[in-house]
């Protein structure tokens, strides 16, 4: 059965397909007795069950998925629901931690780690969301090996894009991307340090939203940096996505980073204007996929056309200045800051599992016929050979050159010109997956957003031969409102 007579099966007597669900659409049905979240539930487990064999995008489903929704038709029946999500199914990566599923990260080192939710499941739930289960991701999110394979993890397997028979679901919020694409879901969530929520989301041909750093909540989440990591929404819809992001976001009392999603967080749906773009001023950096090949910079060129069409004024191009300055930096910090932060992650993590950065690398050394399938833990070993000391003078000449770059090229470009958004492709289509040499990834644009801990969206622009290629908007930190109207009215006029 090929992808698109998949998403043509109906959900009950909605006329809903698994292509067509949304939040609102999914919402009206369950209000108007036409479905039950029971059923709904029960559709989502049983794709899972049929497609995941092949898809490899989901390591686990969660044993009281079912028990969830029975419980939201309850408070139906008592016209007692509790939030916008109420009854709507969602998988969330498996770096998550959720009551009963702990976070592993796709590793087996981490699978008898305390289970209990993670501040931003517990926001899901107070929303009426039914935790269907963990999405597959690149095991400890592409940051174990170099090189590796997007999508593989010991747990999971390699998940696989939808839209390619071979190809990459690119990472490392691949099976949260592959999961939406051929609809065993209507919402996921993903994570991302550096370009693993809208790298696997353009790839699989879904929208991504990486948001402000300290909008969401990381407690309960594996961390890599607290300095970048953030998780943010995955859907099929900026809509969609909308709707997810609100109930994630907000202050957390354990992330200090949070404080200020107090003021900032908001019903991020009342910003879904069609006519959005009508004035927008929007800078392309063209500069960021000067490697694209001939069709997938057609494809930006189309888009900026429906950009125009709509309303906006374009400066074309805008130069992010010294970006490319940015990455040894950056890959400096990162390396530092993931010994110091997971180690005092483990430290503080329940259940049974190795204490320590070191003793991850024993853990896999121990079990390498299992974990090392093919690629070693290059990545680890050099986070352990540095000091993790966040007061080391390297180390904060690193992280303090990766942020003032990246912030100055982007609000270099944002003020100069006055601008709402820039624009650019998120990256290129997806590879084939290679589980000897690794990723072929050659570009992408995830860098300057993800070290200012700014926010971006990508939303399907095209695609090459079948295979998607997403546009970002990206704007200064917490934009989100005006960020996702634009990408609203962008993908309206695709329509």
């Amino acid at each position: 059965m090929s992808l698109a007579e998949s998403l043509a099966d109906t959900i009950g007597p909605t006329g809903i397909t698994a292509g067509s669900a949304t939040v609102a659409g999914l919402a009206r049905a369950l209000d108007g007795g036409r479905l039950t979240a029971a059923d709904l539930a029960d559709f989502y487990l049983a794709r899972i069950g049929r497609l995941n064999p092949d898809l490899h995008a989901v390591i686990t489903v969660s044993p009281t998925a079912a028990a969830e929704a029975s419980a939201s038709d309850e408070r139906r029946a008592r016209d007692a629901s509790i939030g916008s999500l109420d009854g709507i199914p969602v998988l969330i990566k498996d770096n998550i931690s959720a009551n009963g599923l702990p976070a592993t990260a796709g590793s087996p080192a981490l699978q008898s780690a305390a289970a209990r939710d993670a501040f931003l499941v517990g926001r899901l739930r107070a929303a009426g969301a039914v935790i269907l289960g963990k999405a597959n991701l690149s095991e400890w999110a592409n940051f174990r090996s170099r090189p590796s394979s997007s999508g593989l993890s010991t747990l999971g397997g390699q998940a696989v894009n939808p839209h390619g028979a071979g190809r990459s679901p690119s990472g490392s919020s691949s099976g949260s991307a592959a999961a939406i694409a051929a609809g065993l879901a209507p919402l996921t969530v993903g994570t991302e340090t550096d370009g693993s929520i809208v790298s696997p989301a353009a790839a699989c041909g879904a929208v991504g939203i990486k948001p402000t750093l300290g909008l969401i909540s990381r407690s309960g989440i594996v961390p890599i940096s607290a300095a970048q990591d953030t998780a943010g929404p995955m859907a099929r819809t900026v809509a969609d996505a909308a709707f997810l992001l609100a109930a994630m976001a907000g202050p957390d009392a354990d992330d200090p980073a949070t404080a200020r999603a107090a003021t900032e967080a908001c019903d991020y749906t009342a910003f879904l204007r069609p006519d959005a773009l009508a004035g927008a001023r929007i800078g392309v950096w063209r500069q960021g996929s000067k490697d694209a090949d001939r069709a997938t910079g057609a494809i930006l060129d189309s888009a900026l056309e429906r950009l125009r069409a709509r309303g906006a004024v374009l400066a074309d191009p805008v130069e992010l200045a010294d970006i490319d300055k940015v990455n040894e930096p950056e890959g400096m910090a990162l390396t530092h800051e993931f010994k110091h932060d997971i180690n005092a992650y483990l430290a503080c993590l329940g259940g049974d599992h190795p204490a320590d950065l070191a003793g991850l690398i024993a853990f896999n050394a121990g079990n390498a016929a299992v974990v090392f399938r093919p690629f070693g833990q290059e990545q680890f070993e050099a986070s352990e050979a540095t000091s993790g000391d966040l007061a080391d003078p390297g180390y904060l000449e690193a992280r303090g050159a990766a942020n003032r770059t990246a912030r100055s090229a982007l609000d270099g470009a944002l003020a100069g010109d006055n601008l709402d958004a820039v624009v650019t492709l998120t990256g290129h289509p997806a590879w084939l997956i290679d589980p000897v040499l690794g990723d072929s990834h050659r570009w992408g644009t995830s860098g300057p957003a993800a070290v200012a801990g700014y926010p971006a969206i990508t939303v399907p622009a095209g695609a090459v031969s079948g295979l998607p290629v997403g546009l970002s908007f990206i704007g200064p930190a917490w934009s989100e409102p005006g960020l996702i109207a634009l990408a609203h009215a962008f993908e309206a006029a695709g329509r």
